[in-house]
């Protein structure tokens, strides 16, 4: 249960985080030193074939996917049908990359990493994985934080850029769902962190490296695309891409060229564009023979890297007569990336509370421009 407080306005400090303050029970503290706990959020993967299914009607389930007039009748049965279809559609990409996605064993490993991380710093913390669309889901975490007895807690979206279909339904999801009486901190957009920024950078020189002249390739920056309908509804995920972009490249020092292209559309609307596809033709055409394609929204390798990028897209790319197709590795658990998230999680713990902010209403809050400078997506 919410409870209103009165309480000076928000000030934003740049890379800093919001605090959100829950009341409910969670447990007595009995220690003397300070436990904090910190849930990594993430859509989460079918681990099998025979898990893609569910999976995928757990997604188009979720109101902030699909959101439509008197959805509450029709989101289900609409459910059914696209992941029946979708499932037949996808299910080769899961089959090519060992038969079910890779994200929950990469996110658990981030999770040690990340305790070992700010333990090393002094801090007792404990790391609880979070999946929006399959297990181990928000609930089986929260039942795990509650057996944790944690004192403070550190919401920790994994995705770099804030999106009301990723951050938004997650954080959604948790307010839906957890009670307690103990700080919940809410960590921000991390894609201006400089560790993070320079994470991914190592992982673009480790493949540029592997091109005979680094410097000839053209670096193509995919981000997995979301619907034109929510973009025009204020969510800032499109902006908050092209400035990832903008980041890494000033810092990266490339001299390559570039572009930024969109994957991983479902369904006949609108979405953000130029597709991978395209892009692939678009290259192909201006006789560009060398390609790194940088995952620039995505913080662990699965299905949309391994599967769409590295198999189906290299495939595509070599039968349009590109003779070199390398892919930048997801950040998973490299130690730079742990490091960063570290110093994520440190900054979130040092600020203060200062309000309760809403998390959801009614549609994206979020993703409404009056809920996005105290959000910090301003």
């Amino acid at each position: 249960m919410f409870v209103k407080f009165t309480t000076p306005p928000l000030t934003r400090a740049p890379g800093r985080s919001r605090v959100l303050c829950v009341l409910g029970i969670l447990g007595k503290m009995t220690r003397t030193a300070r436990r904090v706990g910190i849930v990594l959020f993430q859509l989460g993967g079918p681990d099998t074939l025979e898990a893609i299914e569910p999976f995928l009607y757990n997604l188009f389930c979720d109101p902030d996917i699909i959101d439509f007039p008197f959805a509450r009748i029709g989101r289900k049965p609409l459910a059914k049908l696209i992941s029946t279809t979708r499932a037949r559609k996808v299910q080769h990409h899961y089959a090519t990359i060992g038969g079910g996605s890779p994200i929950r064993r990469h996110t658990e490993r981030q999770a040690r990493a990340l305790e070992t991380e700010l333990r090393g710093q002094g801090l007792d913390a404990q790391c609880f994985v979070a999946m929006r669309y399959w297990h181990p889901f928000t609930r089986e975490a929260i039942e795990q934080l509650r057996a944790a007895e944690c004192d403070e807690v550190v919401l920790l979206p994994l995705y770099p850029q804030y999106s009301s279909t990723t951050t938004g339904s997650s954080l959604n999801e948790w307010r839906r769902l957890f009670a307690g009486e103990v700080p919940v901190h809410c960590v921000e957009p991390f894609y201006r962190n400089a560790l993070y920024l320079d994470a991914v950078i190592e992982k673009v020189n480790q493949a540029l490296s592997r091109f005979p002249v680094p410097e000839r390739p053209e670096i193509v920056f995919s981000a997995h695309s979301i619907p034109m309908s929510v973009i025009e509804k204020g969510d800032p995920y499109q902006r908050q891409i092209e400035e990832t972009v903008r980041l890494l490249t000033e810092r990266g020092g490339w001299s390559n060229p570039h572009r930024l292209c969109y994957q991983s559309k479902v369904g006949a609307s609108k979405w953000l564009q130029p597709s991978l596809h395209q892009t692939l033709r678009q290259l192909a055409d201006e006789r560009m023979r060398e390609m790194c394609v940088v995952p620039v929204a995505f913080v662990s390798d699965h299905v949309e890297t391994l599967g769409e990028i590295d198999h189906e897209a290299r495939a595509e790319a070599r039968r349009l007569g590109m003779t070199q197709f390398e892919m930048s590795a997801g950040l998973n658990d490299s130690p730079r990336f742990m490091h960063a998230l570290g110093q994520i999680v440190q900054q979130a713990l040092g600020e203060a509370a200062h309000s309760l902010i809403p998390i959801r209403n009614t549609g994206r809050t979020l993703a409404d421009p009056q809920y996005a400078a105290a959000a910090g997506l301003d």
